[in-house]
C-alpha cells in the first residue's frame, strides 16, 4: 500500500512553516487520539509519522528532494532496509552490527588491510546485553518514578566468585595455544593459501586454563538466578527511549557482565497527548461562553487549574499553563500546557432559544 504524501497528510502546502507544521500537528493529533471519543489510532499514526519527519529540517530536505526514500522507505517507522542516507546504522533506526566471526571475512581483511600477522584481536569476554520493556503511565513519565525489574538469567557463580576455578587451585597455561592465547591455521581462500592468527577455542584467547574447574558451576563461572534490579526513571523520559544501565547484564566466566537496556514505553492517555515537553488538550466551552467570555476548570497533570477565557475567543485558539507542561530531562523546568478551546455549537434548540438569538443576529 502507498504512503500519503506527509504535506497531505497534515493538511499544507509544501511551503508550510515550521509554525503551521506544529499547529497542524498539533490538532490533528488531538482529533485523532485512539483514547478518546471518535478517535482513529491509525490516522494517529500517519500524523505522528508525518510529523516526525517534517518537524526536523534535514529529513523535510530529504523528503521534500527523495520523496519516502529519502527518510527510510517507511518514513518514520523505519523499513526493514532502513535509511539509505544514514549508512549501516539506519535499520529500521537500531544499530546493526556485522560479525563475521573468527576466520571469516573480516579476518581475511584483516591480514591485507592492516591485520597483521596476529590477525584480529578477541577483547575481554563479555556476558550478554539483556533487553527488556517497561511500560509507564503518562504521570509517571511526566514526574518518574523508582520501579523494581525481575530478572531471570546467569550470575556469578557463588563458589567461584566468576573465575571458574575451584577455590585452592590457580590458574596454568593453556596446553594448546601454550599461553599465547592463539593458534596458527592455514585457510584456503580466493586469494590462495593464507596463515592466520586464531584465537585459541580451549582458552578463549587467556592463554590460561583452570588447573581444576569449579565444582558447582563446571567451569562456566556462572549461575542461574532471579535478580531484582531497581530503576530510578527520570522524570520527562518520553515513549521510545532506552535506559541502559552499564554491566547489570548476564554474567560471564572470567570476564565482564553485560549491559542491560530498558525500553520505555508509555501508555497513551485519555485526555493528554505530548510533544517534546509541551502537553497538549482540549477543552468545550459553549458558544455563548465563547462570546461572553468565561473561566473555567481545566484538567492538567497537576491537578485541576482555573483558567480564564476571554470574550470573542474562537473555536482552535490556543491557550498556554507554563510550568504545567513536561520536565526536561536533567532539569527543573518544564514546559507548558497547551489549551486548544472548542467551541461547541448547540444543534437543538428550543423556541426561546432560537427567538433570542434571531434578536441577537438583527442586532
Amino acid at each position: 500500500m502507498s504512503k500519503r504524501d506527509y504535506y497531505e497528510v497534515l493538511g499544507l502546502s509544501k511551503n508550510a512553516s515550521a509554525d503551521e507544521i506544529k499547529k497542524a500537528y498539533r490538532k490533528a493529533a488531538v482529533k485523532y487520539h485512539p483514547d478518546k471519543e471518535g478517535g482513529d489510532e491509525v490516522k494517529f499514526k500517519e500524523v505522528s509519522e508525518a510529523y516526525e519527519v517534517l518537524k526536523d529540517s534535514d529529513k523535510r530536505q530529504r523528503y521534500d528532494q527523495f520523496g519516502h526514500a529519502g527518510v527510510g522507505g517507511n518514513g518514520g517507522g523505519g523499513a526493514a532496509g532502513g535509511n539509505p542516507f544514514e549508512g549501516f546504522g539506519g535499520f529500521g533506526g537500531q544499530n546493526v552490527h556485522f560479525d563475521f566471526g573468527d576466520g571469516g571475512l573480516g579476518d581475511i581483511f584483516g591480514q591485507f588491510f592492516g591485520g597483521g600477522a596476529g590477525g584480529r584481536q578477541r577483547g575481554p569476554r563479555k556476558g550478554r546485553d539483556i533487553e527488556v520493556s517497561l511500560q509507564l503511565t503518562f504521570e509517571e513519565a511526566v514526574f518518574g518514578v523508582e520501579e523494581k525489574i525481575e530478572l531471570d538469567m546467569d550470575d556469578e557463580c557463588s563458589h567461584c566468585r566468576g573465575t571458574t576455578v575451584e577455590p585452592g587451585h590457580d590458574m596454568k597455561t593453556c596446553p594448546t595455544c601454550k599461553g599465547s592465547g592463539q593458534v596458527n591455521r592455514v585457510m584456503n581462500t580466493i586469494f590462495g593459501p593464507i596463515q592466520q592468527a586464531a584465537v585459541c577455542e580451549t582458552c578463549h584467547g587467556r592463554g590460561k586454563v583452570p588447573e581444576k574447574v569449579c565444582t558447582v558451576c563446571r567451569g562456566k563461572g556462572t549461575e542461574r538466578r532471579k535478580q531484582t534490579i531497581k530503576l530510578k526513571v527520570p522524570a520527562g523520559i518520553d515513549d521510545g527511549a532506552t535506559i541502559r544501565l552499564r554491566e547489570r547484564g548476564e554474567a560471564v566466566g572470567d570476564g565482564e557482565r553485560g549491559d542491560l537496556y530498558v525500553h520505555i514505553r508509555v501508555k497513551a492517555h485519555k485526555q493528554f497527548t505530548r510533544e517534546g515537553n509541551i502537553i497538549l488538550s482540549e477543552q468545550h466551552i459553549d458558544m455563548v461562553d465563547a462570546a461572553l467570555g468565561t473561566e473555567i476548570d481545566v484538567i492538567t497533570v497537576d491537578g485541576k487549574i482555573r483558567m480564564k477565557v476571554p470574550a470573542g475567543t474562537q473555536s482552535g485558539d490556543d491557550f498556554k499553563l507554563s510550568g504545567h507542561g513536561v520536565p526536561n530531562l536533567n532539569s527543573d523546568k518544564r514546559g507548558p500546557h497547551i489549551i486548544n478551546i472548542v467551541v461547541d455549537t448547540p444543534t437543538k434548540l428550543s423556541k426561546k432559544q432560537r427567538k433570542l438569538l434571531e434578536e441577537l443576529k438583527n442586532l
